[in-house]
């Protein structure tokens, strides 16, 4: 770094530090000074200046539902019709997977065939994870699956499945077509870029208003939910892996003559396989995800027992239907990540006989018709016995209960200290400030780190938090946000570094963020209400255990990737530990832990808008209620204000690191 650089450096810390003071200051008594000079217009956004964007919204979707026509029929008419052609494959994966086939309705109702085998499943899974890998995945998988029969969960684990076997196909061919759009036609690209930024950064719970206008209250409406949410990782994945196949390829396939059709279908798609089967593994984990959430809408299986165990605050129930998911998610998990490896290796079978090449294939098939033979005349084969269930509720219940017996001061004690000395001055801070201040920060940060298009960036959509009345819930949203992304931040730092430095402490922390990361996000809040009770405070815990995982994992993969030679050169010079960590390794590997507080601020947002089930009120409450009410207009302001305040947060981190990069 020259002179000028470091100067210039110097100047633009003075000039932040004069901007905190100023902010200090603004906080403490722009309110009151606003009052005295009667400009109220400086601290809360006038109503009469807000413009009704919700009711244009709320409008325009009646005019979709009840008025559009497109040639002979209904707007109305098509996304129904789009809904029967769903429900159809749903329907039949349901009914294969967990109920069976039906002749009547309702009580009147005859089994005709029952749905597959407990059993029958477990071998299929059993042979699928020996074809993947091996014997080790295969027992892996076999086993959390003979866990949802075990502890009762695998009728409501089959109706989730059924819904995931339906959607994630329509979400990765949705993807690969888009992303084949992408790669052919760059303007293409530009134009659905921004729009999987927004899909990828408005809350879930956004989604989930309009297509319940759409498609109405049911599992497919939950199941179009899933595939709007699960595809843009999908999209992004097959741009990158077409870009990445080799020119040469593409330049023999031009040489002997191929159509562009030919290209795309014959040399590109078949060459990028190995990492589309990494969007088919991101798609079945964002699926899963969705798995409760979707539930609010009608979706049924483990989601909605997880949900319910919630608004009971069954934390026994709540916490096996849980890990249930987390169990359906580990395997399908690790066979999926098995597939896209075998990949590379799929040439060496085609020197194989048929038998050979489909030996787990025909055991599958025999394993289904034998269980189903079987189990008409054993009803143990066909269906698990409810004298083998086992339960860990009561376990959870009495853990529960004795924390809070014989620990409720103490919690009660880091509750109220953490609230009075760190939480609710962070809150009056930001709430202080005048809407004006913040927005011209925001705008100066933008242009000191990125230039023009940057503050312009963040100016304009900070404009449109304030002007959709949003503001006091947008700062909140962000207290909570700031606060449980700096104390997750810490934390995943520090087990970063720890993971860094030892491999069995690598192991432990890297086992230890898997199991947060698989664990659905709405089991966090049962055992945080059940000790901490409604609020921000639970609130805060829930959102730093979700948020933790990319900071250590980002931080892990930054101070490992170090030259060896740079700290070779430090050890060589005389450094200690402590020295080689803060002076070399941590500055080296900081673009990557600033990326790791970019994933955290991102997955904290999502998660803020579950929290809005135990008492917040941010705009995560804003986008809850809406769904409540089924006011489309609302909720999607609320969902574009949070995707906004995502939106900045990341251009502005993204734009530091590179900085940091360059320097």
């Amino acid at each position: 770094m020259n002179n000028s650089n470091r100067r210039l450096l110097s100047l633009t810390k003075y000039i932040w530090l004069i901007i905190f003071v100023v902010s200090l200051v603004l906080a403490n008594y722009a309110k009151m000074w606003s009052k005295s000079l009667d400009v109220n217009w400086i601290m809360k956004y006038p109503r009469g200046w807000i413009l009704p964007i919700k009711s244009y919204v709320g409008s325009f979707m009646d005019w979709l539902i009840n008025d559009a026509t497109f040639g002979f029929f209904t707007f109305k008419e098509l996304t129904r019709a789009i809904a029967w052609g769903l429900e159809i494959p749903l329907t039949f994966a349901t009914n294969f997977f967990a109920t069976g086939y039906m002749d009547g309705v309702g009580s009147h109702a005859v089994q005709l065939f029952p749905p597959i085998s407990w059993l029958a499943v477990i071998i299929v899974i059993v042979a699928i994870g020996h074809y993947a890998r091996s014997w080790s995945l295969a027992l892996f998988a076999g086993t959390c699956f003979l866990y949802l029969a075990v502890f009762g969960q695998w009728t409501s684990a089959m109706v989730t499945l059924s819904s995931i076997v339906i959607a994630v196909p329509f979400g990765v061919l949705g993807g690969v077509f888009l992303g084949i759009a992408s790669y052919r036609w760059e303007k293409f690209e530009k134009v659905l870029s921004p729009l999987l930024d927004l899909m990828q950064t408005v809350p879930i719970f956004a989604y989930l208003v309009p297509i319940l206008f759409l498609f109405g209250f049911g599992p497919v409406a939950a199941m179009i939910a899933t595939i709007i949410y699960a595809m843009p990782p999908m999209v992004r994945v097959t741009i990158h892996a077409l870009h990445n196949v080799p020119s040469e390829i593409l330049d023999f396939g031009y040489m002997t003559g191929c159509t562009r059709r030919q290209i795309i279908w014959k040399i590109l798609v078949p060459n990028a396989m190995p990492g589309l089967m990494v969007g088919v593994n991101q798609v079945i984990m964002l699926s899963l995800n969705m798995v409760i959430i979707a539930s609010m809408i009608g979706a049924g299986g483990l989601g909605y027992d997880v949900l319910a165990s919630l608004r009971r605050l069954d934390i026994g129930a709540g916490l096996e239907a849980g890990l249930a998911i987390v169990a359906l998610a580990l395997a399908l998990d690790r066979l999926s990540q098995a597939y896209a490896i075998r990949f590379h290796r799929m040439a060496h079978d085609e020197d194989k006989n048929f038998i050979k090449r489909h030996i787990w294939s025909l055991t599958s098939l025999a394993a289904i018709f034998s269980a189903s033979l079987v189990g008409s005349k054993l009803d143990y084969i066909q269906s698990y016995p409810d004298a083998w269930v086992l339960t860990t509720a009561d376990f959870w219940e009495e853990s529960i209960r004795f924390l809070n017996v014989n620990y409720f001061d103490q919690f009660d004690a880091v509750k109220t200290f953490m609230l009075v000395n760190f939480m609710m001055p962070v809150k009056r801070f930001l709430l202080g400030m005048p809407w004006g201040w913040v927005c011209l920060l925001l705008t100066f940060a933008g242009w000191q780190l990125g230039g023009l298009r940057l503050s312009l960036l963040c100016l304009i959509l900070s404009l449109f938090i304030v002007i959709t009345g949003q503001w006091e819930k947008a700062m909140i949203t962000v207290y909570l946000c700031g606060v449980s992304v700096c104390i997750a931040g810490f934390f995943g730092v520090l087990l970063g570094i720890l993971a860094s430095e030892n491999d069995w402490a690598n192991r432990i922390v890297q086992g230890f963020i898997d199991t947060l990361q698989t664990l659905p996000s709405f089991v966090y809040l049962i055992p945080v209400v059940m000790l901490f009770r409604v609020g921000d405070f639970a609130a805060m815990i829930a959102v730093i255990l979700y948020a933790l995982a990319p900071a250590a994992r980002y931080t892990t993969h930054g101070l490992r990737q170090i030259d060896p030679a740079l700290i070779e050169a430090g050890v060589v010079s005389g450094c200690t530990k402590r020295q080689l960590l803060w002076k070399i390794k941590l500055p080296l590997a900081l673009p990557e832990i600033m990326l790791g507080l970019n994933q955290t601020v991102m997955l904290a947002l999502s998660m803020l808008v579950i929290t809005a089930l135990v008492g917040t009120r941010d705009l995560g409450q804003e986008v809850y209620i809406s769904l409540t009410k089924a006011d489309t207009g609302r909720g999607l302001v609320a969902g574009l204000s949070v995707a906004f305040i995502a939106i900045i947060v990341d251009r502005l981190i993204n734009a530091a690191a590179k900085k940091t990069r360059r320097n």
